[in-house]
Formats: structure tokens, C-alpha cells, sequence
């Protein structure tokens, strides 16, 4: 009896660990689930979750550049820089891959869908067609582009009103060039680029009749040796102040411009910034003024959604001046004169209030 009675205690002690083994081994999986573990934020993603709850350091961005790469020191990089911004503000993770030609798109694109990425950006126009493939495949994850219009439920598209910054950056080169020659370097023929073309000529025409626009495309946005080139040719003919709308093909522009200025010619020669304040990056010494082009406010507002659980998809936003999406740099008051700047801020209220109607193409 003694026997079947220690025998009975120990099977009932064994059961009791058991027992307690098994419910720590379902709380460990509520902790996984809770902390984000890969099935169930796998299922989330697929199931088209809008992440609502999650903290912002559980949240993956993926960002996909156009071939002119993330250190083009204007269109990429604002993108890049919005997400570093919300990195060090909220922890999100993020990652990008950098495009060396249009056929790595959709590779760069797919590898952050099936990472299991919260949202992929596209940024350029030239990712239009890829990223409308990958949406089609992938209808539950969340995507979004900037200067393209995709039609897809699970993507967000941001546009811009370059024509109207342009415009502004155009007032400035008609009241400000002393030879009446003006250079216009574009990147690849686009309609985002034609916007800055038409825009800053109109801008240019408005207040200066008599100057000449010199218009040119490099056919490329990560050639500076072929936007210095282009440039040389430009000063050589006569031009003071050049527009290159190029990505990293208008560094070359700026580089042409220093040296010729070091050089110590009788004319001074100028550059017009694009996308972000670039006399931060080339100096005020040759940066004349700058067309600023919120493409990091853009993608800070659409990841912002993916963090708050607010993501639709779907939608298509046209940022224009009215919006602050475009504009002139602030620090535009160190070479322009304030004289200069009112007329900008003249033909910016109209163009506001629906006054002018600026180009587009």
C-alpha cells in the first residue's frame, strides 16, 4: 500500500510539471506573437494588416532608388534622409537598395515584398511600370511611389507641381542673369522633368522677355561627367546661370561652375539648385538659389500612415506650392536680392490664388 501510495504521488508530481511546462511554453508563444514573431507579423502583412498597435521600431521601410542612387545629393536622398529622420525620431527599420539599371527594379523591389517589409517606396518615375508589376503580384503588401501615378489599391502615388517651383527659381535666373543666356540641363526626357523645363522658362520669359533659355538633356541622372560637359558647352556659349533638373548628372554642373569661377573668369557663373537646398552641399559661392521639392515631407507623411495604422492605399497626392510642396530654398536671401525675392513672392501669391497658371508641358 505504502508502494502504490509513492507511486501515486510521484505520477501526480510528474503531471504537475507537465502541466506547468505546457503553460510556459504558451506563453512564450503569446510573447512571440506580442513582440512581433515572423508567423504572426508574417500574417499580418499578408492579410493586409494595418500594423495599428505596433510599436514604430517594429516597423521595416524599404526604399528602391532610380539608377541616380541615394547619394545624388537631391531627389534620392531627400527619400533617404526621411527615413534616417524617422529612424533616430521613432526606431523604424529601414533598408535600401540601390538601382544600377532599370532591370533591377523589380529584383530590388520584390526582395523587400518577400522580406516581409511593412512598406516599399519606389522613388522615381522610372519605377512606374516595375512597381505596378510587383503590386499586381502582391496585393496585400503596402507600396507607395513618388512622381508616378500607379493604379493599384495597395499602392500610394505622390506627384509634385515642379512647374510652379521651377517658375519661382525661373524669376530669379530672368531678374539676376547679366548676359541674357540661361542654360537648362534635364536628365532623362520624362514628363516630371518637361514640368521643370516649360516651368522655369515660363518664369524666366515672365519677367526677362529678352533672355534666352538654352534647353539640353544628358539622357542620364548618374553621369557628372556628362552634366560638366553639358555645362562647359553652356558658360562657353554665353550662359551665366544654369538649371540642371539631373540627380547625381548635375553634381557636374556645380563642379564646371566652381572651377571656372576659381579660375577667376570675367563673368560670374551660377548654379540653380534642385530638390534640396544644395548650396549646403556646394556652398553659396556658386548656388544662386534653390528649387525645393518636399520629397522628404512626402515620405515621411505616407511611412508616418504605415506606423499609425492609417495606410489606405489607393490614393494619389498632387503636392503643389500652395502645399509648401514646392518652392525656393530659404537661404536664397544670400545672393538674391531682396528686390528679387518680392518679385518671387509676388508671382508666388498669384500663382497661388489662381492668377497665373503656370506650364506643365
Amino acid at each position: 500500500m505504502k508502494s502504490m501510495n509513492k507511486t501515486f504521488k510521484f505520477s501526480l508530481v510528474m503531471v504537475l510539471a507537465v502541466m506547468m511546462i505546457l503553460a510556459g511554453c504558451g506563453n512564450n508563444k503569446n510573447n512571440a506573437a506580442n513582440n512581433g514573431g515572423s508567423s504572426n507579423k508574417g500574417t499580418e502583412a499578408s492579410n493586409g494588416g494595418n500594423n495599428g498597435g505596433s510599436k514604430a521600431s517594429d516597423i521595416k521601410v524599404g526604399l528602391v532608388t532610380d539608377i541616380g542612387g541615394v547619394n545624388d545629393k537631391s531627389f534620392n536622398e531627400s527619400a533617404w534622409e526621411a527615413l534616417e529622420a524617422l529612424n533616430k525620431e521613432q526606431g523604424i527599420q529601414h533598408k535600401y537598395l540601390q538601382s544600377s539599371s532599370s532591370s533591377d527594379y523589380i529584383p530590388n523591389l520584390n526582395q523587400f515584398v518577400q522580406g516581409g517589409y511593412d512598406l516599399t517606396w519606389a522613388i522615381g518615375f522610372d519605377l512606374g511600370d516595375a512597381l505596378k508589376q510587383v503590386a499586381d503580384a502582391n496585393k496585400d503588401v503596402k507600396l507607395a511611389i513618388i512622381d508616378s501615378v500607379v493604379d493599384a489599391p495597395n499602392v500610394e502615388s505622390v506627384t509634385f507641381a515642379e512647374n510652379e517651383g521651377s517658375f519661382l527659381v525661373g524669376v530669379v535666373a530672368g531678374l539676376t542673369t547679366k548676359t541674357n543666356k540661361i542654360g537648362f540641363i534635364g536628365g532623362a526626357e520624362s514628363p516630371v522633368i518637361k514640368r521643370f523645363e516649360v516651368g522655369f522658362k515660363a518664369g524666366v520669359e515672365a519677367v526677362n522677355p529678352d533672355a534666352e533659355v538654352k534647353i539640353t538633356y544628358a539622357g542620364a541622372y548618374d553621369k557628372p561627367d556628362i552634366g560638366k560637359s553639358l555645362a562647359s558647352q553652356l558658360y562657353d556659349n554665353g550662359a551665366d546661370i544654369i538649371f540642371p533638373a539631373a540627380g547625381q548628372t548635375g553634381n557636374g554642373v556645380f563642379n564646371e561652375a566652381t572651377a571656372r569661377n576659381n579660375a577667376g573668369g570675367a563673368t560670374k557663373l551660377w548654379v540653380i539648385g534642385v530638390d534640396k537646398d544644395q548650396s549646403l552641399e556646394f556652398g553659396d559661392e556658386v548656388t544662386l538659389t534653390s528649387m525645393i521639392k518636399r520629397v522628404d515631407v512626402a515620405v515621411k507623411n505616407v511611412t508616418q500612415q504605415v506606423i499609425d495604422g492609417t495606410f489606405k492605399g489607393g490614393e494619389i497626392t498632387n503636392l503643389t506650392l500652395k502645399d509648401d510642396g514646392v518652392g525656393i530654398a530659404d537661404t536664397s536671401s544670400k545672393n538674391v536680392s531682396k528686390e528679387v525675392l518680392d518679385k518671387v513672392e509676388e508671382y508666388k501669391q498669384k500663382i497661388i490664388n489662381g492668377e497665373i497658371t503656370v506650364p506643365a508641358e
